[in-house]
């Protein structure tokens, strides 16, 4: 992420690092990291497994559901279609007025 910089500017959305040695900043990092250490040991190299088992782990681990999204999988999630927001903002001068997203339940409004 040494270019974090152009990445912010260009999603118009800060971005935030972890301080090293600091596992509890990380969640949803380090909770990955223990269940992909149910199917491969700390030190396995993954070039060394077949990349269809590979991409099962990966389908396997993406269908279970998250205590952080209500029980829903991330794919249930992205799934389903927003909620109607009450917020507007104008364009310019004369234009209709836009309807802005609210953020999804867990996320912060930029």
């Amino acid at each position: 992420m040494g270019r974090h910089h152009e990445f912010s500017i260009a999603v118009d959305m800060p971005v935030y690092f972890c301080n090293p040695a600091s596992p509890w900043q990380r969640g949803s990092n380090e909770n990955t990291n223990g269940l992909l250490r149910q199917y491969f040991p700390k030190g396995i190299d993954p070039s060394a497994h077949a990349r269809d088992q590979l991409e099962a782990v990966a389908a396997e681990l993406n269908a279970r559901p998250r205590k952080t999204l209500g029980r829903d999988t991330s794919a249930e999630r992205l799934a389903a279609p927003l909620p109607p927001c009450s917020i507007t903002t104008q364009r310019s001068v004369g234009a209709e007025p836009v309807q802005k997203r609210s953020p999804r339940k867990g996320q912060r409004a930029r």
